[in-house]
């Protein structure tokens, strides 16, 4: 890109360039609503993934047609500091597939931003269908008494579990499990809660991650 503007091809350019960029940006958008795993989806991340990838492109082509501006680029970029937490590392994976989109795209490699989507969905989507094969859950249980514990562990059968925590307070003993489950039905809560002497039976999803 000249001083003076620019030329019919360059702007051709730029046209197909940010609007491939803005496809594929929503492409990733509903890529990350549809394999998203966590608890609470952010709607604010997901948008954030399509403003990075055609901003990114944007940069791309300026870089790439000014060296005045690549300059700069350089400049103010190398005294920018980004302080938000990524919580959950498939997180960085949407973002730096968001970043490469805009890249390349900016770069005129269309075949490769295209070529590079299809593989990273092929993954996500093998992995993300492995993973629901089986949910892991950690069961929280309070009881009393010495024996209500074994007949606890009794009940869960065939099951497969891990003890994780006992702890004893007072007449009253809280005992954490790490449960496996291959459906999402949930009987064995209720024979739990039905053993004479458990108060209260608590099942929380775990995705094999703390957050804190």
């Amino acid at each position: 890109m000249s001083s003076q503007g620019m030329t019919g091809d360059l702007a051709l350019r730029v046209v197909m360039a940010m609007t491939a960029s803005l496809l594929l940006g929503l492409f990733i958008y509903k890529m990350y609503q549809i394999y998203f795993g966590g608890v609470v989806f952010s709607r604010s991340f997901a948008t954030t993934l399509v403003g990075m990838a055609v901003l990114t492109c944007m940069l791309t082509l300026a870089i790439s047609t000014n060296i005045v501006i690549s300059l700069g680029m350089v400049g103010a970029l190398s005294i920018v500091r980004y302080r938000t937490a990524i919580k959950d590392p498939m997180d960085l994976l949407y973002l730096f597939w968001s970043i490469s989109v805009g890249i390349t795209l900016g770069a005129s490699m269309y075949v490769l931003a295209i070529a590079g989507s299809i593989l990273l969905v092929i993954m996500i989507h093998i992995l993300y269908h492995r993973q629901r094969n089986g949910m892991i859950y950690i069961m929280v249980v309070h009881y009393e008494g010495e024996l209500t514990g074994d007949e606890v562990l009794r009940s869960m059968k065939k099951m497969k579990y891990q003890l994780k925590s006992k702890t004893l307070r007072g007449n009253q003993t809280e005992m954490i499990l790490e449960v496996f489950c291959r459906t999402d039905s949930t009987v064995f809560l209720e024979n739990i809660k039905a053993i004479d002497r458990v108060k209260d039976v608590t099942l929380i999803q775990y995705n094999g991650e703390y957050h804190g």
